[in-house]
């Protein structure tokens, strides 16, 4: 996606409550929870933005604080009181599925201003995740001449039973994940390869074809990394497909096949979430 080729991205049912309220505090506050309503993340912020009074994590807090004055300076509306904001995961944040992304979406819903402007600032990336964070259906997506574009698919096989998401117990970070393929890039005859596999999963209603298609697009990506795929170096003998689902090797993988569950379980995933719970 970095360089064009289209992808089929599925907004989950898991998202970020997210909530703002006036304060009588001589401050901002951001506070984040968990979904065990545990916070994880908080910062106090000065009313001009300029100081990061009290943090959990100093890094995150920048983020935040250079997010926020970009929205003060563009919307001096919205801070004329001291401000409350409060967020909260409906998943497991090491899970990948997108914390900083509805993160951004809910700052881009409140302000008014672009989400794709604000993750330019802070996040990069190809801007799938915001779009899916902005998303209501499945949508294939790319980047024309390095702006963001996707429409909307009817994506419910009938074989959806069979599909199934498996987290591998480690987050993988996006920003690693963008500089490992920066090192290797793709030619332009396989971003189109990828782009034709893209429409035809989009539009497959073959449980067979479908998997060869993910076996097809994962060969293609190690090729391109110089990787190998999941599936060799960690479940050689699954059978099933396995598609590797963000940055390479970590978060979540989608897998096929009737066996995942006993498989995955015995191999001690523990969290295997079914097509039908998993996606919108």
């Amino acid at each position: 996606m970095l360089d064009g080729a289209e992808a089929l991205a599925l907004p989950t049912v898991f998202g970020q409550f997210f909530d703002v309220l006036d304060s009588k505090n001589d401050f901002f506050l951001w506070q984040s929870f968990h979904t065990d309503k545990q916070l994880w993340f908080s910062a106090k912020l000065s009313l001009d933005l300029s100081e990061i009074i009290e943090t959990t994590d100093k890094k995150s807090a920048q983020t935040l604080q250079k997010l926020l004055k970009f929205i003060q300076t563009n919307k001096p509306e919205l801070f004329t009181n001291a401000l409350h904001f409060t967020s909260q995961l409906t998943f497991d944040k090491d899970w990948g599925l997108g914390s900083s992304s509805t993160f951004i979406a809910n700052l881009s819903k409140w302000s008014g201003i672009d989400a794709f402007e604000l993750s330019n600032m802070s996040l990069g990336g190809s801007g799938y995740d915001i779009a899916l964070a902005l998303a209501e259906k499945p949508i294939i997506y790319h980047l024309r001449k390095q702006k963001p574009e996707w429409k909307t698919v009817d994506f419910n096989p009938n074989f959806t039973d069979k599909l199934w998401f498996v987290y591998l117990n480690k987050k993988q970070n996006s920003r690693e994940g963008i500089a490992d393929y920066h090192k290797q890039k793709a030619t332009d005859a396989q971003i189109e390869k990828i782009s034709n596999i893209t429409k035809q999963l989009a539009n497959c209603s073959n449980y067979e074809r479908f998997c060869h298609l993910l076996d097809s697009h994962e060969t293609l990506i190690s090729e391109i990394l110089k990787r190998p795929t999941v599936k060799q170096q960690f479940f050689a003998d699954f059978n099933g497909s396995i598609k590797s689902l963000g940055a390479w090797g970590g978060d979540f993988v989608l897998a096929t096949g009737n066996q995942v569950e006993t498989y995955f379980k015995t191999k001690g995933y523990a969290t295997i979430i079914n097509f039908k719970n998993f996606i919108k």
